[in-house]
């Protein structure tokens, strides 16, 4: 059977040191973990470009589409949109294709065009790949390259065994935007929607949802940020410095949406500072926005003490996506 869209990515779990190597079954495989938007591929002649979190991302990117329409052929991919600009991967051009007119987008993909990153190998000629083991997934993927040439936009990511070779990749590729390792167990099977991966990101940033902001939706001048517990709770893990002009036109530009009555911090207080009992005024907003952030290592019980500084927004992402409050 065929695999379709909507189809959950299989996703990788955090982890604050890279794993030994019992960590995943048949020993480890390291890959890049890029700078970039997650795609799923359905090649053919309907290609269909799928977002992390199931959305048609087709229209944004046009090069990648024409590419897997060109491949003629059964074939679904996972891997990374990503686009190089200015000596490094650009991820706020990524997010400048999005909702844009498709005039717009053509010509944005000819002044900074999208490469696709490929990763896995899902299904070839008919033939869904999910139980197979990553080590004969990745043999099936280079064999697809070699098959077809595949060239721009197409590109392979890089993957050894070699740990003192990924560990090189940490440095050497920092500087255009490779944020770590993805770590794969070479007997893994593709789960789609589990965390069977793991993730080492070389730079100390987190995500988290807006759930309000303070100053106004038009014109926000912090944000609060949340995380959902376990058992559905949505609690405050940080408050944001100042936002910076950009961050603040684009959350001011529309991206805000009032919050619903039934918003669990509709009839919350928070304090204006940490220790402190004077009540901060704020805003509540639909929690649907998530973003990233850098904030220091003063963590008390999954909440930042002091507040954190807002990196971007993560449109290529959903709540859902988001750790769990205290992870």
């Amino acid at each position: 059977m065929s695999l379709a869209h909507p189809l959950e990515p299989m996703l990788a779990k955090p982890v604050r040191q890279l794993p030994g190597p019992g960590a995943l079954p048949g020993g480890l495989a390291f890959e890049p973990k890029y700078d970039g938007f997650r795609l799923l591929v359905f090649a053919g002649a309907d290609a269909f470009l799928q977002s992390r979190t199931g959305g048609d991302l087709t229209g944004a990117f046009p090069e990648i589409a024409a590419a897997a329409a060109a491949l003629d052929e059964n074939v679904v991919i996972d891997g990374e949109a990503v686009i190089y600009s200015g000596g490094r991967l650009d991820f706020g051009a990524l997010q400048q294709r999005m909702g844009r007119r498709p005039r717009n987008v053509a010509r944005l993909a000819t002044e900074q065009p999208a490469h696709l990153v490929a990763f896995d190998l899902l299904q070839h000629a008919g033939t869904e790949m999910l139980t197979w083991a990553y080590r004969e997934r990745r043999s099936a993927l280079e064999s697809l390259f070699q098959g077809h040439d595949m060239r721009a936009p197409w590109a392979l990511t890089p993957s050894t065994t070699d740990r003192t070779l990924a560990e090189g990749w940490l440095t050497e590729w920092a500087a255009v935007g490779v944020e770590g390792l993805v770590v794969k167990g070479l007997d893994q099977r593709y789960e789609p929607g589990r965390r069977g991966w793991l993730k080492y990101r070389t730079r100390t940033t987190a995500e988290a949802i807006v759930g309000a902001v303070t100053g106004n939706l038009a014109h926000p001048e912090t944000v609060l940020l949340g995380r959902y517990t376990s058992a559905g709770r949505f609690m405050l893990v940080a408050r944001s410095t100042p936002l910076s002009p950009r961050l603040r036109a684009e959350l001011g530009g529309g991206l805000l949406q009032a919050a619903a009555l039934d918003h669990p911090w509709r009839d919350v207080t928070f304090s204006a500072h940490w220790g402190s009992r004077e009540p901060l005024a704020f805003i509540p907003v639909a929690p649907q926005l998530v973003a990233e952030f850098h904030g220091d290592t003063a963590v008390d019980r999954g909440r930042w003490r002091h507040p954190v500084r807002l990196h971007r927004l993560r449109i290529d992402m959903g709540p859902n996506d988001v750790p769990a409050h205290g992870s």
